[in-house]
Protein backbone atom coordinates (compact mmCIF):
# COMPACT_ATOMS: atom_id res chain seq x y z
CA UNK A 1 0.00 0.00 0.00
CA UNK A 2 1.66 3.44 -1.04
CA UNK A 3 1.97 5.89 1.40
CA UNK A 4 0.22 9.04 1.60
CA UNK A 5 1.76 12.94 0.59
CA UNK A 6 1.59 13.40 3.93
CA UNK A 7 3.46 9.76 5.17
CA UNK A 8 6.15 10.74 2.79
CA UNK A 9 6.99 14.64 4.11
CA UNK A 10 6.54 13.33 7.74
CA UNK A 11 8.85 10.17 7.17
CA UNK A 12 11.53 12.92 4.77
CA UNK A 13 12.16 14.46 8.16
CA UNK A 14 14.28 14.49 11.00
CA UNK A 15 12.00 12.95 13.34
CA UNK A 16 10.30 10.86 10.58
CA UNK A 17 13.53 8.84 10.06
CA UNK A 18 14.08 8.77 14.03
CA UNK A 19 10.42 6.98 14.38
CA UNK A 20 11.91 4.66 10.96
CA UNK A 21 14.65 3.58 13.03
CA UNK A 22 13.16 3.17 16.34
CA UNK A 23 10.61 0.67 14.53
CA UNK A 24 13.27 -1.44 13.47
CA UNK A 25 14.87 -1.45 16.93
CA UNK A 26 15.18 0.11 20.45
CA UNK A 27 18.19 2.68 20.65
CA UNK A 28 19.39 5.15 22.78
CA UNK A 29 20.50 8.68 21.84
CA UNK A 30 24.02 7.83 21.29
CA UNK A 31 22.80 5.25 18.60
CA UNK A 32 20.59 7.49 17.08
CA UNK A 33 22.84 10.44 17.00
CA UNK A 34 25.62 7.99 14.87
CA UNK A 35 23.29 7.61 12.42
CA UNK A 36 21.66 10.84 11.87
CA UNK A 37 24.82 12.50 11.93
CA UNK A 38 23.24 14.81 14.84
CA UNK A 39 24.41 15.86 18.32
CA UNK A 40 22.70 14.13 21.21
CA UNK A 41 21.25 17.71 22.05
CA UNK A 42 19.76 17.67 19.14
CA UNK A 43 18.59 14.17 19.24
CA UNK A 44 16.99 14.87 22.69
CA UNK A 45 15.07 17.83 21.23
CA UNK A 46 13.19 15.26 18.74
CA UNK A 47 12.73 13.04 21.12
CA UNK A 48 11.20 15.04 23.68
CA UNK A 49 8.76 16.24 21.03
CA UNK A 50 7.74 12.77 19.98
CA UNK A 51 7.45 11.81 23.41
CA UNK A 52 5.12 14.72 24.00
CA UNK A 53 2.68 13.76 20.31
CA UNK A 54 2.83 9.74 22.12
CA UNK A 55 4.83 8.13 19.59
CA UNK A 56 8.10 7.27 21.75
CA UNK A 57 8.52 6.13 25.32
CA UNK A 58 11.20 5.50 27.00
CA UNK A 59 12.09 1.70 27.59
CA UNK A 60 14.83 0.91 30.43
CA UNK A 61 18.15 1.62 30.89
CA UNK A 62 20.74 0.29 28.43
CA UNK A 63 24.03 -0.90 30.43
CA UNK A 64 27.22 -1.17 29.21
CA UNK A 65 31.15 0.31 29.93
CA UNK A 66 30.26 3.45 30.40
CA UNK A 67 27.06 5.28 32.13
CA UNK A 68 24.21 3.60 31.69
CA UNK A 69 21.98 5.42 29.42
CA UNK A 70 18.03 5.38 28.56
CA UNK A 71 16.84 3.47 25.22
CA UNK A 72 13.86 4.24 23.76
CA UNK A 73 11.47 2.69 21.55
CA UNK A 74 8.24 3.32 19.51
CA UNK A 75 4.21 3.03 21.26
CA UNK A 76 1.58 1.18 20.16
CA UNK A 77 0.37 4.69 18.72
CA UNK A 78 3.34 5.35 16.28
CA UNK A 79 2.12 2.22 14.39
CA UNK A 80 -1.06 4.02 12.87
CA UNK A 81 1.53 6.28 10.82
CA UNK A 82 2.35 3.44 8.77
CA UNK A 83 0.57 2.24 5.69
CA UNK A 84 -1.98 -1.34 6.10
CA UNK A 85 -2.37 -3.38 3.89
CA UNK A 86 -6.30 -3.94 5.37
CA UNK A 87 -8.03 -2.01 2.79
CA UNK A 88 -6.58 -4.67 0.26
CA UNK A 89 -6.86 -7.48 1.53
CA UNK A 90 -10.19 -6.69 2.95
CA UNK A 91 -11.34 -6.12 -0.75
CA UNK A 92 -10.08 -8.99 -1.40
CA UNK A 93 -12.18 -11.46 1.48
CA UNK A 94 -14.69 -9.88 0.63
CA UNK A 95 -14.49 -10.14 -3.61
CA UNK A 96 -14.23 -14.33 -2.53
CA UNK A 97 -17.31 -14.56 -0.31
CA UNK A 98 -19.18 -12.68 -2.87
CA UNK A 99 -18.54 -15.14 -5.21
CA UNK A 100 -19.24 -18.05 -2.79
CA UNK A 101 -22.26 -17.28 -0.94
CA UNK A 102 -25.73 -15.72 -1.95
CA UNK A 103 -25.93 -12.06 -0.94
CA UNK A 104 -28.15 -12.79 1.91
CA UNK A 105 -25.56 -14.96 3.75
CA UNK A 106 -23.12 -12.71 2.80
CA UNK A 107 -24.86 -9.84 4.68
CA UNK A 108 -25.56 -12.25 7.69
CA UNK A 109 -21.94 -13.05 7.82
CA UNK A 110 -21.08 -9.40 8.28
CA UNK A 111 -23.67 -8.72 10.88
CA UNK A 112 -22.44 -11.52 12.80
CA UNK A 113 -18.88 -10.00 12.42
CA UNK A 114 -20.44 -6.28 13.33
CA UNK A 115 -22.40 -8.11 16.29
CA UNK A 116 -19.15 -9.71 17.72
CA UNK A 117 -17.05 -6.70 17.34
CA UNK A 118 -19.12 -4.92 19.88
CA UNK A 119 -19.37 -8.13 22.35
CA UNK A 120 -15.47 -7.59 22.30
CA UNK A 121 -15.48 -4.32 23.00
CA UNK A 122 -18.58 -3.45 25.99
CA UNK A 123 -21.13 -4.91 27.83
CA UNK A 124 -25.13 -4.78 27.75
CA UNK A 125 -25.63 -1.26 26.69
CA UNK A 126 -25.39 1.11 29.96
CA UNK A 127 -26.56 4.77 30.21
CA UNK A 128 -29.38 7.11 28.15
CA UNK A 129 -29.86 6.30 24.72
CA UNK A 130 -27.32 9.44 24.19
CA UNK A 131 -24.76 8.12 26.04
CA UNK A 132 -24.72 5.06 24.54
CA UNK A 133 -24.87 6.68 21.41
CA UNK A 134 -21.77 8.66 22.16
CA UNK A 135 -19.88 6.09 23.01
CA UNK A 136 -21.08 3.99 19.91
CA UNK A 137 -19.61 6.71 18.05
CA UNK A 138 -16.12 6.43 19.72
CA UNK A 139 -16.14 3.03 18.81
CA UNK A 140 -16.26 3.93 15.39
CA UNK A 141 -13.11 6.62 15.56
CA UNK A 142 -11.23 3.89 17.78
CA UNK A 143 -11.55 1.62 14.40
CA UNK A 144 -10.28 4.52 12.05
CA UNK A 145 -13.54 6.35 11.26
CA UNK A 146 -14.98 9.87 12.02
CA UNK A 147 -18.13 10.13 13.35
CA UNK A 148 -20.56 12.77 14.85
CA UNK A 149 -23.83 12.40 16.94
CA UNK A 150 -26.36 14.89 15.82
CA UNK A 151 -30.13 15.38 16.71
CA UNK A 152 -33.21 15.41 14.52
CA UNK A 153 -36.82 16.37 14.96
CA UNK A 154 -37.70 12.25 15.91
CA UNK A 155 -34.03 10.77 15.28
CA UNK A 156 -30.62 10.35 16.28
CA UNK A 157 -28.07 10.44 13.53
CA UNK A 158 -25.15 9.14 13.56
CA UNK A 159 -23.04 11.15 10.55
CA UNK A 160 -19.60 9.79 9.48
CA UNK A 161 -17.02 11.89 7.47
CA UNK A 162 -14.35 9.33 7.19
CA UNK A 163 -15.56 5.21 6.74
CA UNK A 164 -13.38 3.20 8.54
CA UNK A 165 -14.35 0.84 5.39
CA UNK A 166 -14.69 3.14 2.69
CA UNK A 167 -11.94 1.91 1.09
CA UNK A 168 -14.09 -1.43 -0.11
CA UNK A 169 -17.89 0.04 -0.09
CA UNK A 170 -17.62 1.07 -3.35
CA UNK A 171 -17.28 -2.29 -4.59
CA UNK A 172 -18.90 -3.82 -1.71
CA UNK A 173 -21.99 -2.14 -0.62
CA UNK A 174 -22.97 -4.78 2.08
CA UNK A 175 -19.86 -4.08 4.28
CA UNK A 176 -22.37 -1.21 5.81
CA UNK A 177 -24.14 -3.91 7.31
CA UNK A 178 -21.08 -4.68 9.20
CA UNK A 179 -21.23 -1.13 10.80
CA UNK A 180 -24.98 -1.52 11.19
CA UNK A 181 -25.01 -4.10 13.12
CA UNK A 182 -21.97 -3.10 15.09
CA UNK A 183 -23.94 -0.06 16.35
CA UNK A 184 -27.62 -2.09 17.10
CA UNK A 185 -25.53 -4.02 19.61
CA UNK A 186 -23.90 -1.05 20.95
CA UNK A 187 -26.58 0.73 21.40
CA UNK A 188 -29.42 -1.62 22.23
CA UNK A 189 -32.00 -1.24 19.36
CA UNK A 190 -32.32 -1.78 15.61
CA UNK A 191 -30.17 1.13 13.81
CA UNK A 192 -30.93 1.64 10.11
CA UNK A 193 -28.01 2.07 7.60
CA UNK A 194 -28.71 5.45 5.37
CA UNK A 195 -24.96 5.23 3.88
CA UNK A 196 -23.52 7.94 1.08
CA UNK A 197 -22.21 5.23 -1.48
CA UNK A 198 -19.66 7.59 -3.91
CA UNK A 199 -16.47 8.50 -4.82
CA UNK A 200 -16.30 9.74 -0.86
CA UNK A 201 -18.53 6.92 1.25
CA UNK A 202 -20.06 9.01 4.42
CA UNK A 203 -21.94 6.59 6.84
CA UNK A 204 -25.23 7.61 8.05
CA UNK A 205 -26.90 5.90 10.33
CA UNK A 206 -30.49 6.73 12.00
CA UNK A 207 -31.82 5.87 15.51
CA UNK A 208 -35.26 6.53 16.54
CA UNK A 209 -35.46 8.94 19.64
CA UNK A 210 -37.89 6.60 21.65
CA UNK A 211 -36.26 4.63 24.59
CA UNK A 212 -38.71 1.73 24.77
CA UNK A 213 -36.28 -0.73 22.89
CA UNK A 214 -33.07 0.57 25.00
CA UNK A 215 -34.89 0.88 28.38
CA UNK A 216 -36.47 -2.88 27.87
CA UNK A 217 -32.97 -4.39 26.65
CA UNK A 218 -30.63 -2.65 29.17
CA UNK A 219 -33.08 -4.12 32.21
CA UNK A 220 -33.32 -7.13 31.29
CA UNK A 221 -31.23 -9.45 33.15
CA UNK A 222 -31.74 -12.52 31.35
CA UNK A 223 -29.13 -13.48 28.24
CA UNK A 224 -28.66 -10.78 25.81
CA UNK A 225 -30.77 -11.71 22.78
CA UNK A 226 -29.10 -10.12 19.16
CA UNK A 227 -31.07 -7.85 18.15
CA UNK A 228 -31.37 -7.69 14.12
CA UNK A 229 -30.72 -4.35 12.98
CA UNK A 230 -33.49 -2.65 10.60
CA UNK A 231 -33.00 -2.44 6.84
Amino acid sequence: MAMTRWDQRFFSTTRGRIVALLRRATRTVDELADVLGLTDNAVRAHLATLERDGLVQQSGLRRGSGKPAYAYDLTPEAERLFPKAYGPILGELLDVLAERLPPAELEELLRAVGRRLAARRAGPPAGGPRARLEAAVQVLGELGGLAELEERDNLYLVAGYSCPLGVVVPDHPEACRLAEALLSELVGQPVTERCERGEQPRCRFEVPRGTNAISARASSTTQPRLVEPGR
